[in-house]
């Protein structure tokens, strides 16, 4: 994968893949391995990438699935990962598949000091 740092990669292994729908629309999220025993980790943009959050990723940690396969996608959980706050941290991008046509409205939105930069450069 991608990182928000151009030119370097980061390798993880994707143990599957989430399918669910939302807004009427079927939709599907690569799934990482979380950091947790058992748990997943998916790394995704939505439609406010950009506008209310921020644009390179957030990440969202799911609970181990049940008996059935199923897991929980609790995007009130959403959050930003480190290169969110400076440009000294690198995160991963988002694979393709992981850049969701819908608004997530929910979870953590772009930082403060990431929006009035932000704000600043719009009225340069």
């Amino acid at each position: 994968m991608g990182a928000a740092v151009e030119g370097i990669q980061h390798v993880y292994e994707a143990p599957g893949e989430i399918h669910f729908r939302l807004d009427g629309q079927d939709l599907t999220l690569t799934a990482f391995n979380g950091h947790a025993p058992g748990t997943l980790s998916v790394l995704f943009t939505d439609a406010t990438s950009g506008k209310t959050t921020y644009a390179a990723n957030r990440s969202l940690t799911v609970g181990a699935p049940g008996l059935d396969g199923t897991v929980l996608l609790d995007f009130n959980r959403a959050v930003n990962l480190p290169c969110a706050y400076t440009d000294l941290a690198t995160c991963p991008l988002p694979p393709a598949e992981n850049r969701l046509p819908v608004a997530i409205e929910a979870g953590e939105q772009t930082p403060v000091e990431r929006l009035a930069a932000g704000e600043l450069q719009a009225a340069k």
